[in-house]
């Protein structure tokens, strides 16, 4: 066997042997299997990747040829008013409604995971408005939270609360939004619910022994134990909420809300209409880079914080 020797450490170098016509005929195979997925990714993921890199040092037009600008975008960025709006709704929405949205869907899931009368069709229940689609959800929601005849103001109204107006009162508008994200966290309680299958029941069961009260069982034992899927889902919901755009595009063009005050004017609504509205095609791939960086450098702090409270089994 060759090594490879670093002082007093011998490394084992791997050997190679000369493929025979079977191992051949197999890598050929292997590679054959693999082609639609290459195909796919060179064409679909990494071609629009390089291409958006360049249009992002460019001005670019579907009709007129590209014209190098250097960092002009990205310069330009800096000075729009437009961009650093939709830049703060997004990350309200990322601070705000992500945490929100993890809080309830732990607590439905803790729910749903006690032994009660009819479990099942209440999971089906919490699942079902996550599966229905984001579109129909949306208009669903336009009416729940119509100011004059809305469900939501109705039943407020008999509480003797006077409902605001929740898509055109600037205060209001972000708030509705993740109402409705919170309706349709079905995927995330199952996320939750399947973590909490693994939760030691002998631990769980030692500590009402030693005379843990249920809030403590909770507090000391569930939530280290499911402490990994909730860094999964806080990854997950924060990149998500970065590139939120459906709920907010759907309400300004159903209801003719606009955005009130630019309230609900998010970084990917703003992306869209550089990009397919004013065809600043240029302007438009140098926020998709920008807005790549900033989930990247998020995603890698949530990362290098997590041990401090992410607890592993293993």
């Amino acid at each position: 066997m060759l090594e490879l020797r670093l002082g007093r450490w011998k490394l084992p170098l791997p050997q190679f042997t000369k493929w025979g016509p079977r191992d051949r005929l197999n890598f050929r195979t292997g590679m054959l299997f693999l082609l639609p997925w290459t195909i796919g990714f060179l064409a679909f993921t990494l071609y629009p990747m390089v291409m958006s890199l360049i249009y992002s040092f460019s001005i670019y037009h579907s009709k007129a040829p590209l014209e190098w600008n250097g960092i002009k975008n990205y310069a330009d960025l800096l000075t729009d008013n437009l961009f650093w709006t939709s830049l703060f709704n997004t990350v309200y929405m990322v601070a705000i409604g992500v945490p929100l949205t993890l809080f309830a869907s732990f607590f439905c899931a803790v729910l749903l995971n006690l032994k009660v009368r009819g479990q099942a069709l209440y999971r089906v229940v919490y699942f079902l408005p996550s599966i229905v689609p984001t579109v129909a959800s949306t208009i669903l929601w336009l009416w729940i939270l119509n100011p004059q005849a809305g469900i939501l103001n109705t039943v407020l109204g008999y509480f003797g609360i006077d409902g605001p107006n929740w898509m055109t009162n600037p205060a209001w508008s972000k708030p509705g939004l993740i109402l409705l994200g919170m309706w349709g966290m079905g995927n995330t309680i199952i996320i939750y619910l399947s973590g909490l299958q693994d939760v030691s029941v002998s631990l769980l069961e030692a500590a009402e022994l030693d005379g843990a009260n249920w809030w403590q069982r909770l507090w000391n034992i569930t939530v280290p134990m499911v402490s990994p899927i909730t860094l999964f889902n806080l990854i997950t919901g924060v990149i998500a909420m970065f590139q939120y755009f459906a709920q907010a595009y759907v309400f300004r063009g159903f209801q003719n809300l606009g955005y009130p005050l630019n309230s609900t004017l998010f970084y990917s609504v703003l992306l869209y209409q550089n990009a397919f509205q004013w065809l600043k095609m240029g302007y438009a791939s140098a926020m998709a880079w920008v807005l790549f960086i900033i989930i990247l450098v998020c995603t890698l702090l949530l990362l290098k914080v997590s041990d401090r409270f992410t607890y592993y089994a293993g």
